[in-house]
This record gives structure tokens, sequence and C-alpha cells, in this order.
């Protein structure tokens, strides 16, 4: 009876999958921390150009997948790629039923299972630190799923050249050599013939691929790495030239589209978001909505010393491009970590500031008249002082008499200003930005 038990528990248990040993134990689960680490490191490094914006995330996230993570991947590849060799396995493992590309597939398949987990925690992080202070949009998830198929793609490649070369500094020289393969054909974005070919360029933050353009990268990589698999392990070599065919089109597709034409501005950076409770009006762009309070408080004391004054702009605006002839440019909010940092104003009285400038368009002028200099310092004064307007002032009384002269002009201009009553300062502020746009100090209201 104890034998018999004894056969039925045996045959009971269940022999566990080649791959089994492969995904839990080896080199896999450190080449996926490694990923993890170095994309986590690097964003960590520059969060304040990140966090808050999810357009901002995902070109991060992808330059670092790109330029970093790509590199990281073929040398892990090509590491495991050359374990038989060092472990001198090589003539056994010739020898088993299994064909080479199985061999191939069985190594390299749990390894670019890590490194995809690897990369996809880091993207989980990201967009955890992201969302917290998130301004408005939503996480684009088609590039972290086109940089994780790039990613599998260098492993695969990596693995080819690890059985290929016998030379254990093949994987840092291949993983140096893919930084530089990738950083030339990313250089001169814009300008490069070839800069859609590399996985570390991305569009600007307002906006998005066209709808092919991750097929065209995934296929583009994929293809090649493919080929490179077949053209190695493969019974018949010749099928090697189905994926590079794939790779050529893809490429060719990308190449000839031209960077330019492969994004297009998002919809959202089209769409504005305003409050229509001030004079004038406020308007954020749409990737921003959560913003739109605090740009309001900023600019509160702007807009309420501005009520009741006619011949303003309508609205500020936020989108790309000039802004209308009855619309003022709002200050900029990007890129993410100079005016806005995880979602917070860095300094609303400059943002305020600002936004009092770009009410008149005498900045425009290739030499305005001197007969504006007190007039419009006057109105910058009273509408929203520049946060370095004492400095300037102290620049000026430490000059010469002109400068002091200059200086005093000024003051005296600010204090008639400020002097007169709420309906006179209204009246006159209305006379003032009917003349905003001229450059000739002939229509300068008395002051």
């Amino acid at each position: 009876m104890t034998l018999v038990a004894a056969r039925e528990r045996e045959g009971s248990i269940r022999p566990h999958h080649p791959l089994r040993a492969e995904v839990v134990r080896g080199f896999g689960p450190w080449a996926g921390a490694a990923v993890l680490v170095t994309v986590a490191v690097a964003l960590g490094a520059s969060a304040r150009q990140w966090q808050g914006g999810w357009a901002e995330t995902r070109e991060h996230l992808h330059t670092v997948a790109g330029m970093l993570g790509v590199p990281l991947a073929l040398a892990a590849g090509c590491w495991h790629g050359g374990r038989e060799r060092r472990r001198r396995t090589g003539e056994l493992m010739a020898t088993a039923a299994r064909a080479p590309l199985a061999r191939l597939l069985a190594s390299g398949l749990p390894l670019m299972l890590w490194v995809i987990v690897g990369y996809a925690v880091a993207v989980l992080l990201a967009w955890l630190a992201t969302w917290y202070c998130a301004t408005g949009d939503s996480p684009y998830v088609i590039a972290p799923l086109t940089d994780a198929a790039v990613l599998a793609s260098a492993v695969l490649a990596g693995q080819v050249v690890g059985r290929l070369v016998a030379w254990r500094l093949a994987a840092p020289l291949l993983a140096l050599g893919g930084y530089v393969g990738i950083g030339m054909l990313a250089y001169g974005s814009g300008t490069n013939s070839y800069a859609p070919l590399s996985p570390g360029v991305d569009g600007m933050p307002d906006s998005v691929p066209v709808w092919w353009q991750p097929l065209a990268m995934a296929a583009w990589a994929g293809g090649l790495a493919g080929a490179a698999v077949l053209a190695y392990a493969a019974r018949r070599r010749a099928v090697a030239l189905l994926p590079l065919a794939a790779a050529v089109a893809a490429g060719t597709l990308l190449v000839q589209t031209g960077e330019d034409a492969l994004w297009r501005t998002g919809p959202l950076a089209r769409r504005q978001v305003c409050d229509t409770s001030t004079t004038p009006q406020i308007c954020v762009n749409a990737r921003y909505e959560g913003l739109l309070p605090q740009v309001r408080k900023a600019l509160s004391g702007l807009t309420g010393r501005l009520e009741g004054v006619q011949n303003l702009p309508v609205r500020f605006e936020d989108r790309p491009g000039a802004p209308a002839r009855d619309e003022a440019q709002l200050p900029t909010l990007t890129p993410i970590g100079w005016s806005v940092v995880r979602g917070e104003l860095t300094d609303p009285q400059r943002y305020a500031w600002e936004a009092g400038m770009l009410l008149y368009g005498r900045s425009e002028c290739d030499r305005a008249d001197p007969r504006w200099d007190p007039v419009d310092s006057a109105v910058e004064h009273y509408l929203a002082p520049s946060p370095e307007e004492k400095y300037f002032d102290d620049l000026l009384a430490g000059n010469g008499a002109a400068d002091r002269a200059r200086l005093n002009a000024r003051t005296a201009a600010r204090a008639r200003l400020e002097a007169m009553g709420e309906d006179e300062r209204r009246a006159w502020l209305s006379e003032y930005f009917a003349t905003t746009d001229q450059c000739d100090g002939s229509g300068v209201p008395t002051l």
C-alpha cells in the first residue's frame, strides 16, 4: 500500500514548465530591476519638468526609455545570450532535442518579460507622481506600449549579438553603441530626416502622434529584431526576409512622412477653458484646466483694477499661435518647471506683471517714442508692478542725470495716476488702452 500511495502521489505532482525557472530565477529579475532603477532615477532628476503635466510625463518617459532603456535592454540581452559560452555548456545544449530557435526564445522571452515589467513599474510610478498634482489632460497609454515593444525588440536583438560575439565586453560596448546610434538619429530633430527612426524622439507636449506612428515604430524595431533572430536560429533562414521587409517598409514610411507630419496638435491643445467672470476673460489651454483657479487668483488684482475700463481685449488666451486682434496672450505656463512646478504657480506676482505687460503691444515696436515711457511705467505700477521695480528704480537713481530725470518723470506719473478718482482713472485708462498698439508718442494721453 505504501508503494502504491507513493506512486500515486508522485504521479499527482505535475512537472514545472521549463520557462518557470527562467522567469523566477537567474538574470531576468536583475535586468528588470536595472531598467526600473535607471528609468526612475532619470525621471526623478528631472521631476520638476514633467510632474503635473500628462503630456510632459509622456514625453520624458519616452525619451528616457529610448535613450537609456534601449541601450540597457541591448546590453542585458547580449550578456544573457552569452551565458552558455561562459558556462561552457554550448556543445551540450547543441545536442538537445529542441531547435536553436526554441532555445533562443526560451532564454530570451523571460528576460524580455522582466525588462517590460521593470519599465511598466517605472511608468506606473511616474503616473502616480503626476496624478496627485495633475492640472488636466489624462495619461497617454499608447506611448508606453510602443516603448515596451521597442524594449522587447532590443532584448531579442541583444540575445543574438551575445550568441554571436564571444567577448565579455560585448554587452557594455553594445549598450554604448546603441546609445550613440540612437543619439545620432535623434540629433537635429526637426531638420534630420532620419530622426523619426530614433526611439528617443518625441513630439512637443501639445502634440500627439498620428494614429499609425506607434504601429510603424513597433514594426520598425520589431522587424529588425525578428529578422536578426530568424537569420540566426531559424531552420530556413530565408524567412528572416519577411520581418526585414516589414522593418524596411515601416522605416521608409516614417522617414518619407517626415517628423512634422508624424505629429499633430492635440485636440485639447486647441481648446480653451475660460473664466468669463473677469475683464478681460481668462482662458487657459484645456491641458492645464486645473490651473485656471490659480491663474484667476494671480490675476485678480489686475482684473479688479481694470473693471469698467473700455478698449480692452476680450480675453487672455493660451493656445498655439499669435492671439487674435481682440485677444491678449496669457503668460506662458510651459515648459513645466518654470512658471508651474508640480501643479502650482511658482511666482503669482511675476505672472500678473507679465500678463499686464502683454495687454499692450508696444513691446513689438522697434523703437517706441520716449514720451510713452512714464505713462507706461505708471500703468504698469498701478495694474501689476514688476517684482524688480524697486531694483530698477534704484539703478536709475544711481546713474547719470538723464536716468535720474527719467526716474523722476516715472515717479510723478505714478503718483498722478494713483491720485485720480475712480471714475477719472477709469476714463483715463480707457483712453490709454485705445492707443496701446501705437508706437508714436503723439497720441499719448495726458498724465
